[in-house]
């Protein structure tokens, strides 16, 4: 059996120079490396002939080198050579830029094939900078070949030979992670011949086999992983069963607002939930601005009045004080006591804090991951409630229920997904949706535009300040990159600071500074001491700043559909009229149709559908989406029919064998523990 886990640095071919770059692709290890899988083939193994040639196509050609190579001296530095080869049709002009030593490298008169995407204009025909190889070589030529996604400085050529000499070293000797009678059943073919053609097929009909087998695994293992969980939280002793005689009505007829008719739906779900003897798992999404707070701040008052205490949980201390200052105003006149648990607050409060919760003097705890500590023990926990699921995996929601006697858990999300999805994704939970907003929400104007528009947008923003708004500039990235031609926070705020908004007050804030400096700017922002707020995407998370009525977001091209609506949720919280406006580069059909959508509907949900028909599953259903591993083959949109099919196998399996221990599912077993660690007991 050959060892996976070898670290990648001793596969031959890596060294020490390419074993960063391969981490920063998150290649690791051995089995990390053979399942770093392509992100698309090229077809370079059947030749055309010089006269059909279609231009813009990528096209292979067998061609004869007519004359010696010219060398033409643009500049310092730049120097051009051309090559005229041709077939019995006809002759191609061949061209590469700074090559030096291709000079000597083609023999007149000898074949050698050529592959590159061609330009053709009027009957001229011409190939820039293509692979190539003589006939008795063929290394980029000849076959299919796979393009993977890959960093600077790490060429495709030099990562396809690492790969190649990693699945050398395993040489078709990995023990099959699916049982016989699922490969039998449906198809599928072994895992070595899979992890080959996956990478180097010989044809696309085995491409397509090899895919179809790693996708069922992929998927598989997740649905059996998720069922697990549920069957986990079903088979232990009984929940917490609240008073049915404390009817939430009693602080619903209080309020000054009135509720949707979604609201009210949810609540009810919520309350037959609390009301049963089984723990609930409630997965409540929501779109920003729907409500969510509330009818986790109704569902608390329920669990209090019952006996119970509650723990909120928030990704960043300054969304937990906003969630304090909302449910203390709420519940207010009840007798609820509410306290807030953050890092920032000192040693001898915290003890206090502590103790008045073991004590049982605490009703409602709030806070972030610091209520995850060993020393945060409550006295009768019936409730936790997360808020931004996609902050916390499954493991940590399980920490804070195992503090309580198998409490009722409320996870709160704002990033709507397709319905069907969430059922298949979140199959460890119930699910309640809030698809309808209040009345009084604002429509935000969104505008997408090129970098032509700067100079009408920077006085925009100055007019909206001048009449005492706020704004947010978003942008991809923290520092410069390389790789990536994205303005960073740093250069943006340095410009924006000193020439653009020189006579405005403008911070920036990125996710490398302490969480303490982050509170620190967004309190300033909040209370209009800033104007312009420069920030990565650490502003996403439901920070409330009613007078911000600007959301500008460079490269909004890098970020995903969800993501995009999740940062223009951060405007149109108050009584103003609110603005997105979109800064895009490139002019592709996707990235027009993507920018469309978001100024077309507000609506999170068919903005999901879309973000997943537009990109794929991306980032949107990454690990920071729901605490599971990221899917590394599966695209959830393209491979919907097959996730439905793997869902009803994994409720088959689990219905028979709920912690796998038939010898039949022995290998699923070890597939979900090694896949899943600490996420999942099984």
């Amino acid at each position: 059996m050959p060892d996976l886990l070898k670290e990648v640095k001793f596969v031959k071919g890596v060294g020490p120079n390419r074993v960063a770059l391969l981490n920063r692709l998150g290649i690791y290890t051995l089995e990390d490396l053979i399942t770093y899988y392509p992100r698309t083939h090229e077809d370079r193994s059947i030749p055309k002939k010089i006269i059909d040639l279609l231009h813009g196509e990528e096209a292979l050609i067998e061609a004869i080198p007519v004359s010696r190579m010219s060398e033409i001296k643009i500049r310092r530095n730049f120097t051009m050579y051309k090559l005229i080869v041709r077939d019995d049709t006809g002759t191609c002009q061949i061209t590469w830029y700074n090559q030096t030593y291709l000079k000597n490298m083609f023999k007149v008169g000898e074949k050698y094939k050529f592959f590159g995407k061609v330009n053709k204009k009027f009957n001229k025909v011409d190939m820039i900078s293509p692979v190539f190889d003589s006939e008795n070589s063929l290394k980029n030529t000849g076959k299919i070949i796979p393009i993977y996604p890959t960093t600077y400085n790490l060429p495709q050529n030099t990562l396809r030979k690492i790969i190649e000499n990693g699945l050398a070293e395993i040489d078709e000797k990995l023990e099959d992670t699916l049982p016989e009678y699922l490969l039998s059943k449906y198809n599928l073919c072994d895992l070595n011949n899979a992890i080959k053609q996956i990478h180097f097929p010989d044809n696309f009909e085995n491409f397509n086999k090899a895919r179809k087998r790693l996708v069922f695994e992929e998927l598989l293992s997740m649905q059996l992983a998720l069922l697990s969980l549920k069957s986990q939280y079903e088979v232990e002793s009984e929940g917490i069963s609240l008073d049915k005689n404390v009817k939430m009505s009693e602080l619903i007829d209080k309020l000054p607002f009135r509720l949707t008719k979604a609201q009210l739906r949810v609540l009810e779900e919520i309350d037959n939930d609390l009301e049963s003897s089984k723990p609930m798992n409630r997965l409540l999404q929501g779109d920003v601005g729907s409500g969510k707070t509330v009818v986790a701040e109704i569902a608390a008052y329920k669990a209090v009045k019952s006996g119970y205490q509650v723990a909120i949980m928030a990704p960043t201390a300054i969304l937990a004080t906003q969630h304090l200052e909302s449910f203390t105003s709420l519940l207010d006149d009840t007798g609820i006591k509410c306290e807030l648990l953050i890092s920032g607050i000192s040693k001898k409060k915290k003890e206090d804090i502590l103790e008045r919760l073991k004590n049982g003097e605490i009703d409602i705890l709030i806070g972030t991951h610091a209520l995850l500590e060993e020393n945060v023990v409550f006295k009768n926990l019936g409730l936790v409630v997360t808020d931004e699921q996609h902050r916390f995996g499954v493991r940590q929601r399980s920490t804070i229920a195992k503090k309580g006697d198998n409490p009722n858990v409320l996870v709160m999300t704002a990033t709507p997904i397709p319905r069907t999805l969430a059922l298949i994704l979140y199959g460890d939970l119930d699910i309640s949706i809030i698809d309808e907003l209040p009345p009084n929400r604002k429509k935000i104007d969104t505008f997408p535009v090129t970098k032509e528009m700067d100079d009408r947008v920077n006085n925009f923003i100055k007019e909206q300040i001048d009449s005492g708004r706020q704004a947010y500039i978003v942008c991809p990235l923290v520092e410069d990159s390389e790789e990536i031609d994205a303005r960073s926070v740093l250069e943006l705020a340095e410009k924006y600071k000193n020439v653009v908004f020189k006579d405005y007050k403008v911070e920036y804030l990125h996710g490398k500074m302490k969480p303490k400096e982050k509170d620190e700017i967004m309190e300033r922002f909040k209370n209009k001491e800033i104007d312009i707020l420069i920030s990565t995407t650490v502003i996403e998370v439901g920070v409330n700043v009613p007078n911000a009525n600007i959301m500008v977001i460079e490269n909004a091209e890098r970020f995903g559909l969800a993501q995009l609506h999740q940062l223009r949720g951060r405007v149109g919280r108050g009584e103003y009229k609110s603005y997105c406006i979109l800064k895009y580069q490139g002019n592709s059909d996707v990235i027009r149709k993507r920018m469309n959508v978001m100024k077309a509907t507000n609506d999170g949900f068919i903005i999901s559908e879309k973000d997943l028909e537009l990109r794929g599953t991306g980032e949107f259903f990454g690990t920071k989406q729901h605490g599971l591993p990221e899917f590394k083959i599966a695209n959830l949109f393209e491979d919907m029919q097959v996730l439905k099919l793997v869902q009803s196998i994994a409720i088959e399996i689990i219905g028979k064998d709920p912690k796998l221990e038939k010898e039949e599912n022995k290998k699923l077993k070890k597939l979900v523990k090694n896949k899943f660690q600490d996420r999942i007991e099984i």
